[in-house]
């Protein structure tokens, strides 16, 4: 028995060669407060079928890796508590425990690839954390997009990483990183964290066009399609600069490290701005499930 469940629908698109997106759970079971999880999940999916497109989100279930969850799927993982963050090293745990679990840029990645999806769409990809000197803080995010052929379309990073030492180790990595429309790498909350991109396309056919060499090439390693949020969506930039050294003077403070870094820091960042970052998180999204919708329209345009 295959460990992977495909629904019907996405093996059905995949195999007649019309345009999928995975779409990661973790914005759903960790990402944003409920009922706001269910509602997000559900506009995404709706947002991709209204323009021709199949939806595939990903999550696991009763121990089961599911690319292309059903409603009730969905509804499982947005409300239930025990419901465990799943990269790709926790996969072989979370099947043998039969958990629940929302899957990570790493995870999503892999299992989308595994089901012949070409782009997948997120929110901000994993990072170098700051201090990983020291720390050796980095997320699994960045290794496994080094060897998997697939398409990314994510707002950057979130600022509160090491955003110049993730773009060093992406180009480490081999990993394709292209700005859309943009010279500037977004800081998810902000459209430009102060770092160029190596190269930028102006239409979704030009980062189609992109995947294609690289896959003519035989190159294994992700294409990253870093699409800012819209200008009227971001948070203002000098507020975001003062809420976020804030946040980290008050991190060191109280002694947080480790995982319980970045949700301290994201709450913080919520809190200091009354929610607003929590909207942007969500324009960033629907921003990013829309392009990728796009490119993966357009990738298969000229096949």
């Amino acid at each position: 028995m295959e460990p992977v469940t495909v629904s019907d629908e996405v093996r059905a698109a995949v195999a007649e060669r019309r345009p999928v997106v995975a779409l990661e759970s973790t914005i759903l079971t960790h990402g944003l407060p409920r009922p706001r999880n269910l509602e997000v999940a559900h506009d995404a999916e709706t947002l991709l079928r209204d323009a021709g497109l199949v939806p595939a989100t990903i999550g696991v279930v009763d121990g089961r890796p599911v690319v292309g969850l059903d409603p009730g799927q969905l509804e499982r993982l947005a409300t239930d508590d025990g419901v465990t963050k799943v990269s790709v090293r926790d996969l072989p745990v979370a099947l043998a425990r039969g958990a629940h679990g929302g899957t990570t840029v790493a995870a999503t990645a892999l299992l989308a690839a595994r089901a012949g999806i070409a782009v997948f769409a997120t929110g901000g990809l994993g990072g170098v954390h700051r201090g990983a000197s020291s720390t050796f803080d980095e997320s699994a995010d960045l290794v496994a997009l080094a060897g998997i052929p697939i398409l990314v379309v994510s707002a950057g990073v979130k600022s509160i990483l090491d955003v110049g030492a993730t773009l060093e180790r992406l180009e480490t990595l081999n990993v394709t990183v292209l700005g859309y429309r943009t010279d500037a790498f977004p800081g998810f909350y902000v459209r430009d964290s102060g770092f160029g991109v190596p190269a930028r396309v102006e239409t979704p056919a030009e980062a189609a066009a992109v995947a294609r060499a690289r896959d003519a090439l035989g190159l294994r390693s992700a294409v990253l399609l870093a699409n800012p949020v819209a200008e009227e969506a971001q948070l203002d930039v000098d507020e975001h600069r003062r809420v976020l050294d804030d946040a980290l003077d008050d991190a060191g403070a109280d002694g947080i490290t480790g995982q319980a870094t970045t949700p301290y820091l994201l709450e913080r960042i919520r809190r200091s701005t009354a929610g607003r970052s929590l909207e942007v998180n969500v324009a960033v999204y629907r921003g990013n499930v829309a392009l990728g919708g796009e490119v993966a329209t357009a990738l298969l345009a000229d096949r």
